[in-house]
Parts: C-alpha cells; structure tokens; sequence
C-alpha cells in the first residue's frame, strides 16, 4: 500500500503534469488575497499614467491566461473591473495598429516597437521623467509614492 509521502508526490505530479497546479496556488493566492482586503480602505486615486500602465499589465495578463493575477491587480490598483477599449488605449498611446497587431497585447506591439528600432541616438530612446501628479521626490531624488 502507498504511503501519505507516496500519494502526495503522485497527486503533486499529476497536477503539474496536467498544469493545474500553478492555476491552484495562483487560484489560493487570490481568494486569500480578497479575503484580506480591507475594502474600507480607499485606494488612491489612480492616476492617468497609471490607469494606462495597469491596462496594458492586465491586457498582458489576460492574454496569457494569469486571470488570478489580473483579478489581484485589479482589485489591489482599483483598476476599473470592465477593461478599457483598446482602440481608445491605442489612441491615448498615439500607436496605430495593423490587423495583425490586433491579436496580441499592445505591450507587445510595444515592446516589438522598441526591440527592433533604432532610433535617432545610437539605439536608446531617451526618457524624460513623467512622474504622476500624486508622486513626488525627497532630497535625494528618490520617487516617493502616494503613501509616503
């Protein structure tokens, strides 16, 4: 007869075989999460940089099927719960779009953008700080957050 280590091992085996596993612990983490969620507390609110930036996190997310995350994220962010269109997204990040570009997440257009251009300075694109408005920076230049 199996032992309980023998059945444990053959059930872990099983369940990662078949890729439920990660499903279950991503699926344990969230309602954990939920459950732990003061909503009483209200979130910041999100910023416009911010909305865009966690749309595109969550459209990534969904895309490749970390549903518990995206949910975690939206509920941690106070991202809206339906998703933003995507062709208002595309318009707010001034990228225009192919049909073939539209089965993939725009992070991907994105960073398929980036990879493969080669700009007009030596191949880096220079970043101009863009903080938003609810962030600041102490004496040492260090980004603080909404909470600090």
């Amino acid at each position: 007869m199996a032992t309980i280590t023998e059945l444990k091992c053959a059930l872990r085996e099983s369940l990662e075989s078949r890729g439920v596993l990660g499903q279950l612990k991503a699926r344990i983490r969230a309602e954990v999460f939920n459950a732990l969620d003061d909503q009483s507390e209200p979130r910041p609110e999100l910023s416009h940089e911010n909305l865009l930036i966690n749309e595109l996190i969550r459209e990534y997310l969904e895309f490749n099927k970390y549903r518990y995350t995206a949910s975690v994220l939206t509920a941690e962010s106070g991202q809206p719960e339906v998703p933003l269109d995507r062709q208002f997204m595309a318009n707010e990040l001034k990228v225009v779009e192919d049909p073939s570009s539209r089965s993939v997440p725009l992070l991907y257009g994105l960073l398929s953008h980036f990879l493969s251009s080669s700009g007009d300075s030596g191949g880096k694109l220079f970043l101009r700080g863009s903080a938003p408005a609810t962030m600041t920076r102490d004496r040492s230049n260090t980004l603080l957050g909404p909470e600090s």
